[in-house]
């Protein structure tokens, strides 16, 4: 299933917008905190299709029943550029456990490029909810190896993949090579991708708008 949130009028739409103008993303802390904000917003909308259980909560004049979650998820990310999404999304599963996983382009002299990844910390995923969140889902390859990577600590009941931005190809690399036991919500998706495999219209790198250039 593939929810895109730019499809409904909500303010969302709003955070989107800056993260993709080109002199708001300039602000460095902003264009951070609106990915942290969208990233609040996907939290709340997901929490919507978990499992909830009946708690009694004793309050200072008796006892309400609360539907409280069953369980708490496990919220992964990708470094660097998934950390203010990530952190968005934690603050709304703010007992989840987390998962973390560095992987890069490993660009080669004729344009083309590889997806390595050199460091994944995670608990066990067995029968739990993961949720998988990067700024960018381009072609799609960084997001299906991470999944490839992490499920070897177990295979999850059900994944979220979460991003602000997609493109239609990379929507369909992870419809075609992931299970069906899979969500994809984006804050929308667009039609095109450069021959550098970057989104158009786009934002540019969510990496360096968030943390500064890299060598």
């Amino acid at each position: 299933m593939v929810h895109n949130l730019s499809h409904n009028n909500s303010i969302i739409n709003q955070y989107l917008s800056e993260i993709r103008d080109v002199e708001i993303q300039k602000d460095r802390m902003r264009f951070r905190r609106n990915l942290e904000r969208m990233g609040e917003i996907f939290a709340y909308e997901m929490s919507k299709t978990l499992e909830y259980e009946v708690r009694e909560v004793t309050t200072p004049l008796g006892i309400a029943e609360v539907p409280v979650l069953k369980q708490q998820p496990i919220v992964g990310t990708i470094l660097r550029a998934g950390m203010p999404l990530h952190q968005g999304i934690l603050n709304y599963f703010d007992h989840a456990d987390n998962a973390f996983i560095s992987a890069y382009r490993k660009h080669h002299k004729d344009g083309s490029f590889d997806i390595k990844l050199e460091y994944v910390s995670s608990p066990s995923l067995a029968d739990r909810v993961l949720i998988l969140c990067d700024p960018m889902l381009a072609t799609g390859s960084s997001i299906v190896m991470t999944y490839k990577a992490l499920i070897e600590r177990g295979i999850p009941k059900h994944t979220h993949i979460v991003c602000a931005l997609a493109s239609m190809q990379g929507v369909n690399h992870v419809k075609s090579h992931l299970s069906t036991n899979i969500t994809i919500w984006a804050g929308a998706i667009d039609d095109e991708l450069t021959a550098q495999a970057y989104i158009v219209p786009g934002l540019g790198d969510a990496g360096d708008l968030a943390y500064g250039t890299k060598i």
